[in-house]
């Protein structure tokens, strides 16, 4: 079996990551994030899962290498990492009975073959309808500002949604791992 390398600092994508019980290390990838005019959610999450997993390949030249990357989507608007509690607050406000979807893009390089799969995985939350003060209430609390879309669905914020809906809840939180599966045995690593 190849060696498996995570292509993110996130330790939630490492988390997840480890539920499948496999060998891997993680290493951050130097790339530019930003969103190119024009660009759609979903070719923004392909394209940076992409260039995630490529970024490392030439340190990693023996190595089945994962690229992973999240965007909130509410209406045409996407939702980035909120950084501050402002931010934060303003979005869950948007989002308050509503409903966000999350696109997560999954990249799996064989970087001894060039063979590559490319996958987008959607995922919508339905919000609660949240007054101010629940939503300063879980700010203060969670804390969720390195979080698309300001919660963590692992914590506290699950008592924001009304429903969700989706192949795979692990792609809420980052990397979608039903998806990685089929993408693995692929490559002729059978789990378990």
């Amino acid at each position: 079996m190849l060696p498996l390398v995570l292509a993110s600092s996130s330790p939630y994508r490492r988390e997840l990551l480890a539920r499948l019980r496999l060998p891997f290390t993680w290493n951050a990838p130097d790339i530019n994030e930003s969103r190119q005019p024009n660009e759609s959610a979903e070719a923004l999450v392909r394209r940076l899962s992409q260039e995630k997993a490529h970024a490392l390949s030439s340190t990693h030249p023996h190595h089945l290498i994962i690229g992973s990357d999240q965007v909130a989507v509410l209406g045409e608007r996407i939702l980035g990492k909120p950084h501050t509690l402002e931010r934060a607050r303003e979005q869950l406000l948007a989002a308050s009975g509503n409903s966000v979807t999350f696109l997560t893009g999954l990249h799996l390089l064989n970087s001894s073959t060039g063979k590559q799969q490319t996958d987008c995985i959607p995922f919508t939350v339905h919000f609660r309808p949240l007054s101010e003060a629940q939503i300063m209430r879980y700010l203060n609390a969670e804390q969720p500002f390195d979080c698309a879309g300001s919660f963590k669905a692992e914590g506290l914020g699950i008592s924001l949604f009304r429903s969700t809906e989706g192949s795979d809840s692990n792609s809420l939180i980052g990397l979608p791992l039903i998806r990685l599966v089929d993408m693995l045995h692929a490559n002729g690593i059978d789990i378990p």
